[in-house]
């Protein structure tokens, strides 16, 4: 996953308001209590943020990837 696309799915999934709100303003236990802005420009993967930002929103699997959006493969570590 590219941040663009990242960033798509914040818009498609939380709304675009909302979502840039969400993901400059709320920390991530996952992530050391970074925020999702915060943990990319750090270097994390971009899946690794969505998918910690959407287990902490307790958004579902068949949700978080959006309309026509398959899960991308996790990246490797």
């Amino acid at each position: 996953m590219q941040e663009r696309e990242f960033w798509q799915l914040v818009e498609e999934v939380f709304g675009r308001s909302y979502g840039r709100a969400l993901a400059q303003d709320q920390e991530l236990t996952g992530l050391e209590d970074l925020t999702a802005v915060e943990a990319l420009k750090a270097g994390e993967e971009p899946r690794v943020v969505w998918n910690v930002l959407c287990d902490q929103m307790d958004i579902p699997d068949t949700k978080r990837w959006g309309r026509g959006h398959n899960a991308p493969p996790m990246p490797m570590r």
